[in-house]
């Protein structure tokens, strides 16, 4: 079973980034699994003067389930032309571990208009040794037009992007 972790930028409690990852999950093929990150509110600011002692329960779990996962997929707002600080913490907390290390990754934008934020991630991610899947990087424009999951998944142009993207992470993980 390939497990792939979704993570999502947003923490808002009702989120177009969000709900693409769940959207996912839902399309995900038989022998995929896409599982929801929802710690990313609990973790605490990266220092690494902690990190060095003792690594935080939440930092530990967070680091658990990256380095788990077969695959990441990263879907995010942009905030001020960049990452949201939440999400880039999280990445930051990953630096000094291995769990990224050749990982492919896909990012999801679900704006037409965030461009900022998905060029500073794939700068992250590529600095921190991520393998970025270029196919697995899609716009999906959904932002503002308040789309649950339901109407994600019926749409045959939204649902097709995310299986091609899951598609690409996939067969990503099949190659490496």
């Amino acid at each position: 079973m390939l497990g792939i972790l979704g993570v999502s930028g947003s923490l808002r409690a009702v989120s177009a980034n969000s709900n693409l990852l769940r959207a996912a999950a839902a399309l995900a093929p038989a022998e995929a699994r896409v599982t929801l990150y929802e710690g990313l509110a609990a973790l605490p600011p990266f220092n690494p003067d902690v990190e060095a002692v003792s690594l935080p329960a939440p930092v530990a779990d967070w680091r658990a389930q990256v380095g788990a996962a077969d695959a990441i997929l990263i879907s995010s707002p942009e905030y001020a032309h960049g990452v949201p600080g939440a999400l880039k913490n999280a990445l930051d907390w990953l630096v000094g571990g291995v769990e990224c290390y050749r990982k492919p990754v896909g990012l999801l934008n679900a704006s037409l208009v965030a461009t900022h934020a998905h060029a500073s991630l794939t700068e992250t991610l590529t600095t921190m040794a991520a393998n970025v899947v270029a196919a697995a990087c899609v716009t999906i424009p959904i932002a503002g037009k308040n789309l649950e999951v339901p109407g994600i998944v019926a749409d045959p142009e939204l649902a097709a992007a995310l299986r091609s993207a899951l598609a690409a992470l996939a067969d990503a993980v099949a190659r490496a």
